[in-house]
């Protein structure tokens, strides 16, 4: 067994928590000195470079190999997250939450009043959603 779960992940709830236990593990005194050292900064510009591996492997057409490359741009995203709450800027949490209520609100042809029936018209109202956000200083 591993010191940043008690117990096997049993559910994709299960293994996201062990995901993020990792992280904050590797940070950790008994962790990794390099993972320590990086800071939210770091790991975002490394997430960079994930996507574009993330990018390569989806055109290859290899799902093992895009597996990989998913969970290195999830792990790495986490680590951000984890160097993020570490340097007091904010928790896990609030990052899952913002995106949460974020994209309720993106998708209101789904949850609110707006009507789409194409990507198109998905797209419009998407666009008037983040439009209105940012004249209200929001995301």
């Amino acid at each position: 067994m591993y010191p940043h779960f008690e117990r096997e992940p049993q559910s994709e709830t299960d293994w996201f928590q062990a995901l993020a236990n990792l992280v904050r593990y590797l940070r950790s005194e008994d962790g990794c000195p390099w993972d320590r050292e990086q800071s939210s900064a770091d790991f975002a510009a490394f997430l960079g470079e994930e996507t574009e591996e993330l990018k390569q492997a989806i055109e290859s057409g290899d799902d093992a190999h895009i597996a990989e490359e998913l969970g290195d741009a999830l792990f790495t995203a986490l680590a951000t997250a984890a160097a993020a709450e570490e340097e007091g800027r904010l928790s896990l949490e609030d990052v899952l939450r913002t995106v949460h209520e974020k994209m309720i609100r993106r998708h209101e042809h789904v949850f609110g009043e707006a009507m789409a029936k194409t990507p198109e018209e998905v797209m419009a109202v998407w666009k008037r959603v983040k439009d209105k956000e940012k004249k209200r200083g929001g995301t």
